[in-house]
């Protein structure tokens, strides 16, 4: 007899249960639009689709699963409060549905929260109650709170009626479009591809067809391929990764067990690849995507998907700090070949600096950035060293201003620090 419910495949919830649920979440959550992209269907070959829930409430996905979880409570247990441990979109999702229905939510933040979650998750009327320094402590004090109080842990996928609630969003993509193909998911924890993977496949089984499922993991947190390689979730080491939304050390266990049944591939995209992907989502689409919400976007980037008919893309959250946007884009700028660093070493005399300058502007470059010192190991009495920050059009273009630097007899080499 299995040990569990995630031993058994009836961890797939029935496509009866993510329907009936969708007029719940509907009372929340609104239904999210679903946009053509015309670049995006010329890089992987066939017409791509855009599932914008970062113009979610809460700005993101989670208030789905959040609110589904929490209207089940009984009224003795919504009585008792909710309890949740996150550092940004479940925190807000868990503050928001709480309001809604009337519960008291108490919500553990890492202490290097960005302040605008922080604010939004008050905003929403949640105590918050900041812990340590990584998502693995407040996990422990709501745990811990959870224990003592009796408040409800609500968690962050690993929990049927979570899963089921994410589901509600694969429901709305079938009835938004007609013949899709593939969808492309974000991969944590796994709430969102198990809930949008067992809506999606069952309902294409009921139209008599198929559908792929790929998931998209940050390279930096991608617990899935070694779990699915090694046949039982497994717990990795992480490293940073600007899509924090997404780095999860270990599947959850009821999460894995649907992947593995219902997800055609997974793979990962790198943190170079995700920066280009929001800053393309921003100059081609006029869209606010965070890092997390990205990374369906950076595998078709990256040349990671295989062309499969109609495809659509998960936009999961557009919840991102501004200072973590504006150096998203100058990463998403040097991904593209678009911002250029170059240290470039000067004899100590008038006229140097200037005529550098001038050469850039020759080749219609811009100059954003200059940084000209006297102080550096191994300069000699006689140098100077320039560094130059370069806005550049592409490719051939920031060659051609190397080259021309080059020319004019200055040494000029590519900084990548």
């Amino acid at each position: 007899m299995p040990d569990s419910p995630a031993q058994t495949v009836s961890a797939i919830p029935p496509l009866a249960e993510i329907e009936s649920a969708r007029m719940i979440v509907a009372r929340a959550a609104q239904e999210t639009p679903l946009e053509s992209s015309r670049f995006l269907a010329e890089v992987l070959g066939s017409e791509v689709l855009m599932k914008l829930e970062n113009l979610q409430r809460t700005g993101s996905y989670k208030i789905r699963g959040a609110y589904y979880r929490m209207s089940r409570l009984s009224d003795e247990e919504k009585a008792r409060g909710v309890v949740a441990a996150s550092a940004g979109n479940h925190a807000q999702g868990v503050a928001f549905a709480a309001r809604e229905l009337g519960i008291k939510a108490t919500i553990f933040m890492p202490l290097g929260v960005a302040l605008p979650k922080l604010q939004a998750t008050r905003d929403y009327g949640a105590d918050v109650l900041l812990r340590g320094h990584t998502v693995e402590e407040p996990l422990r004090a709501a745990a811990e709170y959870a224990a003592s109080t009796g408040a409800v842990l609500i968690p962050p996928f690993d929990h049927p009626d979570v899963i089921v609630g994410q589901g509600t969003l694969g429901l709305e993509i079938f009835d938004q479009a007609d013949n899709i193909d593939t969808i492309i998911v974000p991969i944590g924890g796994g709430g969102l591809i198990s809930g949008v993977a067992s809506a999606a496949k069952q309902r294409a089984a009921a139209e008599g067809r198929s559908i792929r499922i790929i998931g998209v993991q940050a390279a930096n947190a991608a617990a899935y391929p070694p779990s699915l390689e090694a046949g039982a979730a497994t717990e990795i080491r992480t490293t940073a990764t600007i899509a924090d939304g997404i780095a999860v050390a270990k599947p959850g266990l009821l999460n894995f067990e649907i992947i593995r049944e219902l997800v055609d591939q997974i793979v990962t995209v790198t943190e170079a690849d995700i920066a280009r992907a929001i800053l393309v989502l921003l100059e081609r689409a006029k869209l606010v995507v965070e890092p997390a919400g990205a990374v369906g976007v950076a595998a078709i980037l990256a040349g990671q998907i295989t062309n499969t008919g109609k495809t659509v893309v998960i936009l999961s959250g557009g919840n991102i700090d501004p200072l973590l946007m504006q150096r998203v884009i100058s990463h998403g700028l040097a991904a593209s070949d678009r911002y250029l660093k170059l240290k470039i070493m000067l004899p100590d005399r008038p006229g140097q600096l200037a005529r550098t300058a001038e050469i850039v502007a020759e080749a219609n470059a811009n100059v954003i950035e200059v940084l000209h010192t006297r102080h550096g190991g191994g300069m000699q009495l006689s140098e100077v060293e320039l560094e130059l920050s370069v806005e550049t059009r592409g490719p051939e273009h920031r060659a051609e201003v190397i080259a021309k630097l080059r020319d004019a007899g200055y040494a000029a080499r590519i900084s990548v620090d």
